[in-house]
C-alpha cells in the first residue's frame, strides 16, 4: 500500500526535491574510480560557493553530531580549554562532546529566550586568558534562536588569536554565514536541513589557522581530518562513503547554486516572516525574543490549554503535516516548525491552514481568516 504523502516541516530532516531523491538511484560507482573523483570535487567546490570559503572542505559519512565530535577531537589536543555559550540542547551537547573529548569547556549560560552576545564572551575571555577556542552554536535548533554578533565574534576570534568553531548545522544554506570574512576556522554543516539532502551527511570548512591545530592530533582513526586532506589528493575519502547521499548532495549543491546563495537566504528570510505574522494574528507567542528570532527554525508557545502532543498528532494523522515539539526543560511548553531547505509560499501556507484547522479541532479560535491573509501580505509585498 503507497504511504499517502507528508509535508516535513521539521527542523529536520526537512523535504528533499524529487531531483535529488532521483539522484540517489544512479548507478553505483567505484569509489576508488576516476567517477568518483569527478563527483567529489564538483561537490567540493560547491559547498565552498555555499560556506563562502577558499579552505579546505571535508564530507563526512555521519550525522551532523558526527561532524561536530570530529571538529572537537580534532583541535582538542591543541586547544584544550574551549569557551562554549550554552543556551539550548545543542549547546549542552557542543559542551559535553568538548568534557568527554578531553577538553575543558568554559561555560557561558544564556538565557533560553536569547542568544549570546559579543560583551558576554569579552567578559569571560577577559578571566580565561589561556582559553584557546570559541565554539558556538550559531542557530540553536531548540530554542529558534540565532547569535546576531558574529561576525564580531570571529573578528575578536582573530585579533586574539583563538579559534572560532561554528555548530551552523541548522543554518548553513539557509542564513548568511560569509565563512572566510567572519574568520570561521572550522564550520559544520549537516545535508538534512538547509542544504535539503538526505540525512547522513557532515559537511565541514576548515581553515589554515585551523590546520596549524589539527596538525597536533594523535590518535583518531575514523574521524581524522589529516586523513581526509591526504585522500582528497587523489580524489578520495580515507574510507567508504555514503555514495547515494553524495550524489543527493551533488544535486542540492547544484540547485542552490543556481539559485543563488542571496536569492536562498531572501526566501529563507520571508518564509519566516510569513510565520511569524500569521502566529502573532493566530495569537500565539514566539519563544525567542524577537531580536533573537531564527529564520530557520520556528519556536512557539503553546497556547493554554493545548497540549503539543495532541496538536502534533492531529496536524500529522488528519492534515500530514509534521512539526516537532519541544526537547529538553521545554518539552510539551513549545513546538518548533522548520522553515529550511526546500521552503516556500506554498509550504508555508499549507502549514498555516493545517495549524489553524488543528487549533480548531482542539477547541482554540486561532483566527484562521487573519493568520492567512498576514501571510499572504508578506509574500505579496515580498516576492520570491
Amino acid at each position: 500500500m503507497e504511504e499517502s504523502r507528508q509535508l516535513i516541516m521539521l527542523p529536520g530532516p526537512t523535504n528533499v526535491p524529487p531531483k535529488v531523491m532521483r539522484a540517489m538511484i544512479k548507478p553505483m560507482i567505484n569509489h576508488r574510480g576516476p567517477e568518483f573523483r569527478e563527483l567529489y570535487e564538483g561537490i567540493l567546490g560547491n559547498a565552498k560557493y555555499v560556506f563562502q570559503t577558499k579552505g579546505d572542505v571535508v564530507v563526512l559519512t555521519s550525522s551532523g553530531t558526527g561532524g561536530v565530535e570530529c571538529a572537537v577531537t580534532n583541535v582538542i589536543q591543541g586547544a584544550r580549554k574551549i569557551i562554549v555559550p550554552v543556551g539550548g540542547i545543542f549547546g549542552q551537547r557542543l559542551r559535553e562532546t568538548i568534557a568527554v573529548m578531553g577538553g575543558e569547556p568554559i561555560e557561558i549560560p544564556v538565557d533560553w529566550k536569547r542568544a549570546v552576545t559579543m560583551d558576554m564572551i569579552e567578559n569571560v575571555i577577559k578571566k580565561e586568558k589561556d582559553a584557546k577556542a570559541v565554539a558556538v552554536i550559531y542557530n540553536e535548533t531548540s530554542t529558534g534562536s540565532t547569535i546576531k554578533c558574529m561576525r564580531e565574534i570571529g573578528e575578536f576570534c582573530n585579533e586574539h588569536d583563538l579559534l572560532f568553531i561554528v555548530d551552523a548545522i541548522s543554518i548553513l544554506g539557509g542564513d548568511s554565514l560569509p565563512v572566510d570574512d567572519w574568520h570561521v576556522d572550522i564550520c559544520i554543516a549537516g545535508s538534512q536541513k538547509c542544504l535539503m539532502s538526505p540525512p547522513g551527511l557532515a559537511i565541514l570548512s576548515i581553515s589554515d589557522k585551523a590546520w596549524s591545530t589539527i596538525e597536533k592530533a594523535e590518535n583518531i582513526f575514523y574521524f581524522n581530518l589529516k586523513s581526509y586532506r591526504k585522500y582528497k589528493e587523489e580524489g578520495q575519502t580515507p574510507f567508504t562513503p555514503a555514495i547515494p547521499l553524495y550524489y543527493a548532495l551533488d544535486e542540492a549543491l547544484k540547485m542552490i547554486r543556481e539559485e543563488g546563495l542571496e536569492n536562498v537566504f531572501f526566501r529563507h528570510k520571508v518564509c519566516a516572516k510569513a510565520f511569524y505574522r500569521a502566529v502573532e494574528e493566530m495569537e500565539l507567542v514566539p519563544f525567542t525574543e524577537e531580536e533573537f528570532r531564527s529564520n530557520t527554525v520556528i519556536a512557539i508557545n503553546n497556547p493554554p490549554k493545548v497540549s503539543d502532543v495532541s496538536l502534533r498528532e492531529i496536524l500529522r494523522r488528519k492534515y500530514k503535516v509534521v512539526i516537532a515539539g519541544g526537547q529538553g526543560k521545554l518539552k510539551g511548553s513549545i513546538f518548533r516548525i522548520g522553515t529550511m531547505g526546500k521552503i516556500s509560499r506554498a509550504e508555508v501556507m499549507q502549514t498555516i491552514g493545517a495549524l489553524n484547522m488543528t487549533f480548531r479541532d482542539l477547541g482554540y479560535e486561532s483566527k484562521f481568516d487573519g493568520s492567512i491573509s498576514a501571510a499572504k501580505e508578506v509574500f505579496e509585498k515580498e516576492t520570491i
